[in-house]
C-alpha cells in the first residue's frame, strides 16, 4: 500500500497508475488528508505529488507531521519544494511551466537509483531547482550545476524536482520501482486475479441473501460490474438497462441480445425516453443536465424497487478516474460524473460499486478475467449521460437524432478502413452552433457537427488520434449528405488536457 497525497495538477493520476502497473496497491488522496487517516491507511511508503505553486489551493492544510511517521517519503515537483522547506532547505520556484526531458546524472549509491544508468533523460522543468540542500540531506541527482534530488538516507526521505511518473519515461518507471521495492519493501500482491476473488467474496458478505438492482447501461464498466456482482449474488441480481432516449443507434438492441440472451441475466428494461426529455427542456448548463440525467436514474431505479421485493442495493460501474475528477478534497476538479456527483442525498438504496479503485485498463482485464467478450471489454468508452453531453445546450428529439447518425455514420467509417481496435474512443458531438452553408444550390443555416477522435490508456489523459484525411473526407460527405440539417463538419485536435475528452 503506497498512499500519494495530492498537490493537484495531473501529475498523481500518472503515478497512480505506474505504481498499479508494477502490482502494488495504491491510493491518492487529497493532501488536506488528516495525520489520523493516514496512520490508519499503514501505508508502506508515502509519496506527495503534484503540479505548480499556483496549483495547490492551501498548501498549509498539508500536515508535516508526515514527514515523522516513520515510513519512507517521495516527494515530487512541488512537494520536494514543501519537504525541502519543512527541513529548513528551499528551492526556486519555476516562472514558465515548460517542461522536456533533460539529461540528468545520478548517485548510484543511493537506493533510489541503484541499479540504474549514471545519466538519463527525465522529465522537469529546469527553471525548478535546489538552492539551499536542508540539513541532513545530500545531493544525490543533479542536471548542468543544477541540484535535481536529495535524500535522507536515514529517514529514508527523498526529494525529487523531476517526474518519473510520465508515461513515456522507461527510466522514471525504474526509479518509481526502486522506491517500491529497494526502499520501502513492497511486494507484488495487487494482481486483478486477486481483485476479482477478493472483491466476490466482499460482495457475498456484504449482500448476503438479500437482492441488488445493477445499472447496466451496456458499457464497459456497467458490464464489468453486473457480472462481477452476479458472479457473487447469481440470480439475486437484478439488471435493470433504462433506454433515457440518450443512447447512440441501435444499443438498446445490442444491450438487450447481449445480456439477457448470452450472460442469460435477469434484465429489465425501462423506456424512460418522454421522462427524461421532459426534464431536460430548456436545460443549457451541462452540470445541470448531468445532476438531472444522475438524480432521474436513481429515481428510475427507485420506482423499479418498489415493483420487486427485498432489493437493498445498487451496483455501479463508477471506477476510479470517476472519483479522482469528480472532486479532491469536496471540491470539484474538472467535472462531476453521474455515478459520484449525481446521486441525490435522499436515496434509498446501500451502493455497491466494486470497480470504484480501479483505472480503466485495470477494469477491462477484470472483464477478460471474468470471461466477458473482447467486444464488449474493448469497448470504447461512452459517458454515463450518453448523448446528453453530446449534444450542447438544450437537448431537443431533432438533435438527438442529428448527433445519433452523424456518430453512426463516424463508427460505421472508422471501421470500413481498418482503425476500429486503433483509436481508444471517437464519437461525434453536436455544438449549439449554426453556420451558412450552401445545399443543392440553395444558402441553408444549419448545424455543425464535430468529431472527437483520441487514444489513451484510462482517460486521464488522451491524445487526439491522427485520422487519415481521406477518412476523413470521407466521414464529412457521408455526414453532410446523409443527416438532415447539417452543413459543415469540423474535427477536434486538441489533447486531454488542456480539454477534456468530451465537450460537456
Amino acid at each position: 500500500m503506497i498512499l500519494i497525497l495530492d498537490l493537484g495538477g495531473k501529475f498523481s493520476r500518472f503515478l497512480g497508475r505506474r505504481i498499479r502497473e508494477s502490482k502494488v496497491y495504491c491510493e491518492i488522496v487529497p493532501y488536506s488528508y488528516s495525520i489520523d487517516k493516514i496512520k490508519a491507511k499503514n501505508p508502506e511508503g508515502i509519496i506527495i505529488s503534484g503540479g505548480e505553486p499556483n496549483d495547490i489551493v492551501s498548501i498549509e492544510k498539508l500536515d508535516k507531521q508526515i514527514f515523522h511517521l516513520g515510513v519512507p517519503i517521495l516527494a515530487i515537483g512541488y512537494g520536494a519544494d514543501i519537504m525541502a522547506e519543512v527541513y529548513g532547505g528551499s528551492s526556486v520556484e519555476p516562472i514558465g511551466h515548460d517542461y522536456a526531458f533533460e539529461n540528468v546524472d545520478v548517485n548510484l549509491d543511493s537506493l533510489l537509483f541503484n541499479g540504474l544508468e549514471r545519466s538519463m533523460p527525465l522529465w522537469l522543468n529546469d527553471e525548478y531547482i535546489f538552492n539551499v540542500i536542508p540539513e541532513g540531506f545530500n545531493q544525490i541527482a543533479k542536471y548542468g550545476d543544477k541540484i535535481a534530488a536529495i535524500e535522507n538516507k536515514e529517514r529514508k526521505i527523498y526529494g525529487v524536482m523531476f517526474h518519473p511518473e510520465v508515461e513515456t519515461s522507461k527510466e522514471g518507471k525504474d526509479i518509481i520501482d526502486n522506491f517500491l521495492f529497494k526502499i520501502c519493501n513492497c511486494d507484488k500482491r495487487w494482481t486483478m486475479e486477486g481483485f476479482v476473488d477478493y472483491s466476490i467474496e466482499e460482495i457475498k458478505k456484504q449482500v448476503g441473501d438479500k437482492k441488488a438492482l445493477c445499472a447496466l447501461s451496456g458499457g464497459v464498466d456497467s458490464s464489468v460490474a453486473a457480472v462481477l456482482v452476479h458472479k457473487a449474488i447469481g440470480d439475486n441480481l437484478v439488471c435493470v438497462f433504462v433506454d433515457h432516449g440518450l443512447l447512440r443507434k441501435n444499443e438498446r438492441e445490442q444491450v438487450e441480445e447481449v445480456f439477457r440472451d448470452q450472460f442469460q441475466m435477469n434484465l429489465i428494461t425501462v423506456d424512460a425516453r418522454d421522462r427524461f426529455l421532459n426534464k431536460l427542456k430548456g436545460i443549457t448548463d451541462p452540470e445541470q443536465k448531468r445532476k438531472i440525467i444522475g438524480e432521474e436514474f436513481i429515481r428510475v431505479f427507485e420506482e423499479e424497487q418498489k415493483k420487486l421485493t427485498d432489493i437493498h442495493f445498487l451496483v455501479q460501474g463508477t471506477i476510479y478516474p470517476d472519483v479522482i475528477e469528480s472532486g479532491i478534497d469536496g471540491k470539484v476538479a474538472v467535472k462531476s460524473h453521474h455515478n459520484v456527483g449525481g446521486l441525490p442525498e435522499d436515496i434509498d438504496f446501500e451502493l455497491i460499486e466494486p470497480l470504484r479503485q480501479l483505472f480503466k485498463d485495470e477494469v477491462r482485464e477484470v472483464g477478460r478475467l471474468l470471461g466477458i467478450s473482447e467486444d464488449i471489454v474493448s469497448r470504447q468508452p461512452f459517458p454515463g449521460p450518453g448523448l446528453g453531453v453530446r449534444v450542447l445546450g438544450e437537448i431537443t428529439e431533432e438533435k438527438l437524432e442529428i448527433v445519433r447518425e452523424a456518430d453512426y455514420i463516424f463508427r460505421d467509417e472508422i471501421k470500413k478502413a481498418g482503425l476500429k481496435d486503433k483509436i481508444w474512443q471517437y464519437f461525434a458531438a453536436l455544438p449549439n452552433i449554426k453556420s451558412v452553408g450552401v445545399t443543392h444550390g440553395e444558402r441553408t443555416y444549419n448545424y455543425t457537427v464535430a468529431l472527437r477522435a483520441v487514444n489513451s490508456i484510462d482517460g486521464m489523459t488522451a491524445e487526439w488520434a491522427k485520422i487519415p484525411l481521406e477518412v476523413l473526407e470521407k466521414i464529412s460527405a457521408r455526414i453532410v449528405n446523409e443527416v438532415p440539417h447539417v452543413n459543415r463538419v469540423v474535427y477536434d485536435i486538441t489533447t486531454k488536457p488542456p480539454a477534456t475528452i468530451e465537450w460537456e
